[in-house]
């Protein structure tokens, strides 16, 4: 992306850095500003994302690595920054790096972590959806300014699926509804071709479960999430927004995300 890219921002939306060294991370994204200097992003989060047993094996002691996640992040910084004297570990590349480190969060801890260290913040709304105004409304009344951001600065994730008309967006979001699904479900699957009349097969708890879970998802023709769009972020105050697409077919999800683009141009302001 950074190679076929000129001014665009590049990065992770999310390492999840309990499985991960400080140091090995931070050569890595040194390499990626080394590459395409000044538009690097880094997303911190700290949950593992994946069974225990892959966890272990990645990191033997996950309950510690969990536990350090604000002294890793800590370090990851330090060696991404300007060589402190004394310094015996250094990442290279990665010293004097610009890359900008973002943490991320689905409850107050992360929001109260990227207010004490004054770092930008993104939650997943996209699939936590319950603490999104508490978390953001913490982060900004707690945040202490830092040399890598003068002032808070959040970014909310949500769904969206954008297509030709409300029903065609409907169809294709049935993918994202299966999976959430199965989650609730406690069963493994690979994504699912989307399904007809899917959600309205479901009995009414199963739907509650679904539309909890998927409350910030923004589906629909261009004016449909237009309107959408706008009802959120009159409550949602945010300086950026992620967007996820959780679509079955790669062409469709290329698409929804060309119409997504067009859409969310409309509330861009410099």
């Amino acid at each position: 992306i950074g190679a076929g890219t000129k001014s665009i921002r590049i990065g992770a939306g999310g390492v999840m850095l309990p499985n991960h060294s400080p140091l090995i991370i931070a050569e890595q994204f040194g390499t990626l500003d080394a590459l395409y200097p000044g538009r690097v992003d880094l997303g911190l989060g700290r949950a593992p994302s994946t069974d225990q047993a892959t966890a272990r094996a990645l990191r033997r002691d996950l309950r510690a690595a969990a536990e350090s996640f604000p002294e890793d992040v800590q370090e990851l910084q330090m060696y991404l920054g300007e060589p402190q004297a004394g310094q015996r570990v250094r990442a290279y590349p990665g010293v004097g790096s610009e890359v900008q480190t973002w943490v991320l969060g689905s409850s107050l801890y992360g929001a109260q972590l990227a207010a004490y260290l004054g770092v930008p913040y993104s939650f997943a709304s996209h699939f936590a959806p319950n603490m999104l105004h508490d978390a953001l409304r913490v982060y900004r009344q707690q945040f202490k300014p830092s040399v890598y951001a003068q002032k808070p600065h959040a970014m909310p994730a949500v769904n969206m699926v954008v297509a030709e008309t409300d029903e065609e967006a409907r169809y294709w979001f049935s993918t994202h509804q299966q999976s959430v699904l199965a989650l609730f479900r406690n069963r493994s699957e690979k994504l699912q071709a989307p399904i007809e009349g899917f959600y309205d097969s479901l009995n009414v708890s199963e739907q509650h479960a679904v539309d909890g879970h998927l409350r910030f998802s923004f589906v629909g023709s261009e004016k449909t999430v237009a309107f959408q769009l706008e009802q959120f972020l009159a409550k949602v105050p945010v300086d950026e927004l992620m967007v996820h697409a959780r679509l079955f077919d790669v062409d469709v999800r290329i698409e929804s995300l060309r119409r997504s683009a067009k859409v969310l141009k409309q509330f861009v302001t410099n």
